[in-house]
């Protein structure tokens, strides 16, 4: 299974700029777990990073969806499942780097979903093999599909519970997040004091405009009549189609956004305490800063190690789950 370098952090903490520092310096690839950056043509607004800022850099978990789309929770983790089997191709592991809490946590916890319904073919080829082979054949399959998973199993000496265990991992299942906590390293966490992180959100907002916003709203607005619920109510693109219908000014709109995003970073902040348990690092200061911080990171993650996907391994690229080897 490739491993998962988890860099979280508030909103504006200067984690896309560590995470390439990073890439960079080891080859890995980035998945973004941003909520916002996976839709295309909004750029300016979620501060996504540009093709120069990317030069050399695999990065994944952007421009996933268009804004007239819906997007998901399970929608992304698919798309984490095809960038962990892309890294397994080049022989890499993956960093993760967002502020999402919801994409993190489906990432390492899974999703709450129904266990699929059993066709009967697998479980009777299983059935054979623990009268041939016993109870610790199964076992072996389990860890094979999906390594550690027997933790979720109250009774795993038990083979029509582990034949079952079995039959809903080759299915997709996922497992209940609520069941894999407790079981995760340390992740650090780029931090700077509330009022440093006001300014930046602040001056990061009056740049968005002078780089574009309006027009970039604009061209959204003509293209798509109908935004998704999530994209048309996103931080900066709902003051932008204010601004841009004449509704507030300018400085309204800077104003929103930027306590919009304070509030956003405050329940980072308390997702991040309460979640996780987190490694503080001093974010950069200004770009001459960030190769302390990429240093700095990269020190708690030697020291910590990285986490793990619920990703069956090795990890497909498709939905549906190895055969298991019987």
């Amino acid at each position: 299974m490739k491993a998962a370098w988890i860099l979280a952090g508030t909103t504006a903490s200067g984690k896309t700029a560590v995470a390439n520092e990073l890439a960079r310096r080891t080859g890995r690839i980035i998945l973004s777990a941003d909520s916002m950056l996976v839709y295309r043509e909004m750029n300016i607004g979620t501060a996504k990073p540009s093709p120069y800022e990317l030069q050399g850099i695999v990065f994944r978990g952007a421009d996933l969806a268009s804004p007239d789309e819906p997007f998901s929770t399970g929608m992304w983790l698919e798309a984490a499942r095809k960038t962990f089997a892309e890294a397994e191709e080049r022989g890499t592991d993956v960093i993760v780097a967002g502020g999402t809490g919801l994409y993190i946590s489906a990432l390492l916890y899974g999703l709450d979903a129904p266990p699929p319904p059993s066709d009967g073919t697998a479980r009777k080829r299983l059935e054979q093999l623990f009268k041939e082979q016993g109870n610790n054949r199964l076992k072996e399959i389990a860890e094979t599909l999906m390594p550690g998973s027997l933790s979720f199993l109250d009774d795993p000496s038990n083979p029509r519970r582990l034949i079952r265990h079995i039959e809903k991992i080759m299915s997709g299942w996922i497992p209940d997040k609520t069941k894999k906590r407790g079981t995760l390293p340390v992740i650090p966490a780029l931090c700077m004091p509330p009022e440093v992180l006001s300014e930046r959100i602040r001056a990061r907002a009056e740049r968005m405009f002078t780089d574009g916003l309006p027009d970039e709203m604009r061209a959204i607005m003509a293209k798509y009549p109908a935004l998704s619920a999530t994209a048309a109510q996103s931080i900066g693109y709902a003051e932008a189609a204010d601004y841009v219908n004449g509704l507030i000014t300018r400085e309204e709109a800077i104003e929103r956004i930027s306590a919009r995003t304070r509030r956003l970073a405050k329940k980072q902040r308390t997702w991040l305490r309460t979640q996780l348990t987190v490694c503080p690092v001093d974010a950069p200061a200004g770009h001459a800063d960030i190769a302390r911080a990429a240093d700095d990171v990269q020190r708690a993650w030697d020291r910590y190690g990285p986490a793990y996907p619920v990703f069956s391994a090795p990890v497909s690229t498709s939905i549906q789950q190895p055969e298991p080897p019987l």
